[in-house]
């Protein structure tokens, strides 16, 4: 069994993202990829301020209300023969689906990918009951088969290479096969026919649930979700409280911002609903159908100053601009829910304790702000997380106010400041190696087990430009 991420400490993952030439390269590359391919997207969309404004709106009028919006889900789902069940806990969430695996006797589980059903650990409740579990989205199987977790929301297995996808295949499935994608898409296809033939019951999670309809909708690029959807006689969807909207004329303005802002398509490979259980005159679809909405300590965070975190439509446009990211990874961040809005909802939904680094993983750039097609204050979310963190944690505050003090008198009178660089240099001189400091001493420690600190070069800039200039005077009238 591999080690998990969450056992290894903040700093080391911080460690293994940076050295991980691989990763780097695929992140930057897939960052620049969709970053263009959302800006091409928007700007054919029209004023794409204006879509993102009303994105923002029904997001934020759907949090008003979001008690008679799920009350008449509920109600919806129900009169289409549909089961509803309200989640506090994941652990309630877990049960209920477990429940309902045993009563069937269901051997085999086949999922669309799912990201609250990661959140709340489903898939290790249901092999506790005996059932076999399969993911069907092609980057979440390949990372079921290596036991590894996603590193981003969109694109979960963006860390792996074809050779390694390979290695795992030959290694967990017997394939004998080459590293080109195609014939890796093509083993993964006849792989998982099987499994979505001999399922028992179905799970998705869901993009948005239409109140007025009680419909599920799934956005998706591989048609696993048709699959899981259609064939089993029971199908399952488990979604976070927040994926609501009131009706599909709001769902189609935020599926159009949603993929347009996650990979710069128009529109996905796969739009699909569900509505209840298959009626009397329908030819495909469930028997039976459970809707299980998930909170989990979501409604801790309605009514405060964070929530318009659960704005949030999953996107990883604020991912895919965010330069932490791209040196770190998704898996430095130890939650389901990388980049800026795991740093900001993460902490929110587990506590401070275990995740108090994720709002410092953050440069304040504001570009997932910028980012963001429902327009959720990303980088002010986490400079109030960080305002928390001080007041929370306390550590010596009046050696604190007497530090700041100092550098305010320091940084305050150039003559100090100026004195102050020309020696930082030399004094700095046993742990300076090509400019740059990656061990420092004292107060530097702690910025550069993270960073590099640059060493002052004892010129100020003032003092730098007058001597290019006289270096330039100098030139010229050697010149002539």
């Amino acid at each position: 069994m591999s080690v998990k991420i969450g056992e290894i400490p903040y700093k080391e993952r911080i460690q293994n993202g940076i050295k991980d030439d691989f990763m780097r390269q695929a992140v930057s590359s897939a960052q620049g990829r969709f970053r263009n391919g959302r800006l091409t997207q928007a700007e054919a969309l029209g004023n794409w301020e204006d879509w993102r404004q009303l994105g923002s709106e029904i997001r934020a009028h759907t949090m008003e209300n979001l008690d008679f919006y799920l009350h008449q889900l509920s109600e919806q789902v129900a009169r289409r023969g549909g089961n509803v069940f309200f989640a506090q806990t994941a652990e309630e969430a877990n049960e209920y689906v477990k429940n309902i695996i045993k009563n069937k006797e269901a051997k085999k589980v086949v999922k669309a990918k799912s990201m609250v059903t990661e959140e709340i650990g489903l898939n290790k409740a249901l092999e506790e009951a005996g059932a076999e579990v399969v993911e069907s989205d092609l980057g979440e199987w390949i990372l079921q088969l290596d036991e590894d977790p996603p590193s981003h929301i969109v694109t979960p297995a963006l860390h792996k290479n074809k050779q390694q996808i390979r290695e795992t295949f030959s290694k967990k499935k017997g394939y004998q096969g080459s590293d080109t994608p195609e014939e890796l898409a093509a083993f993964a296809r006849e792989q998982l026919r099987q499994d979505f033939l001999a399922a028992d019951v179905g799970i998705t999670g869901c993009n948005f649930a239409i109140a007025e309809s009680g419909s599920i909708t799934l956005v998706t690029n591989e048609g696993n979700a048709e699959m899981v959807t259609s064939l089993p006689d029971t199908v399952i969807t488990v979604m976070g409280m927040e994926r609501i909207v009131p009706t599909w004329e709001e769902m189609e303005v935020l599926v159009s911002l949603l993929t347009r802002a996650a990979v710069g398509q128009k529109l996905t490979s796969y739009i699909t609903a569900i509505t209840g259980a298959k009626g009397p005159e329908e030819v495909d679809g469930p028997e039976e159908f459970h809707l299980v909405v998930v909170d989990n300590g979501r409604s801790k965070i309605l009514g405060t100053e964070f929530q318009s975190a659960l704005h949030c439509i999953r996107c990883a446009a604020c991912i895919n601009a965010c330069p932490v990211y791209r040196h770190i990874g998704g898996h430095a961040y130890n939650s389901i829910y990388p980049g800026p809005i795991g740093a900001v909802i993460t902490p929110l939904l587990e506590g401070y304790d275990d995740h108090k680094e994720l709002p410092y993983a953050s440069t304040l750039c504001a570009a997932c702000t910028e980012a963001c097609p429902v327009k959720i204050p990303l980088h002010e979310h986490l400079v109030r997380h960080r305002q928390i963190i001080v007041e929370r944690e306390k550590k010596a505050p009046m050696a604190e106010k007497l530090m700041m003090k100092g550098f305010e008198q320091w940084s305050s009178h150039p003559s100090l400041y100026n004195l102050s660089a020309k020696f930082a240099k030399p004094a700095l001189g046993p742990w300076v190696k090509d400019e740059e400091i990656e061990n420092g001493p004292g107060p530097l420690k702690e910025w550069t087990d993270v960073r590099n600190f640059s060493v002052p070069q004892g010129q100020s800039f003032r003092d730098w430009f007058k001597q290019r200039q006289k270096d330039g005077e100098s030139n010229g009238n050697k010149e002539s």
